[in-house]
């Protein structure tokens, strides 16, 4: 009988023990600071809205590419000036949608952030947040955005 008692004892001193735990994780949790944004919206006159990183470096699409093709038209050499743009969570502000966005496996197995079906890429020559210097490059590299797209 008293080991009967004392199971009984240490069940409901575990279940308490554990509900505590619990509790105290939804506290973290709810108490947490929001992910930080790996994709944000930035503006320039004359311009509009275009996408960029959460560092603020611009993000492009290359109008060779067939949108929603799965594929990226940016092979080896281009890639050394266009490379990929991928993040492992997408985190996105208020007016941008995440169906907008999705992602490719590219022939050298490497993954790659699509928006609206376009690859996304940066190109090497921006240094710094807000430089935009590959738009309009060769009439085929653009800045990504909302109202921008093809």
């Amino acid at each position: 009988m008293k080991a009967a008692f004392w199971i009984t004892g240490m069940i409901l001193k575990i279940t308490i023990f554990l509900a505590l735990t619990v509790a105290s994780l939804a506290f973290v949790t709810v108490g947490a600071a929001a992910p930080e944004k790996t994709i944000e919206l930035a503006s320039k006159e004359g311009l509009g809205d275009y996408l960029v990183d959460q560092d603020g470096m611009a993000l492009y699409y290359f109008a060779e590419d067939t949108p929603r093709s799965g594929t990226s038209s940016c092979g080896d050499t281009c890639t050394v000036y266009w490379p990929p743009f991928h993040t492992g969570q997408i985190v996105l502000p208020m007016g941008l949608s995440s169906f907008d966005f999705s992602t490719i496996t590219r022939e050298d197995g490497l993954v790659q952030i699509t928006y609206k079906g376009w690859p996304l890429y940066y190109y090497t020559n921006d240094y710094r947040a807000g430089e935009i210097k590959g738009h309009g490059m060769y009439e085929t590299w653009f800045v990504a955005g909302p109202d921008m797209m093809p």
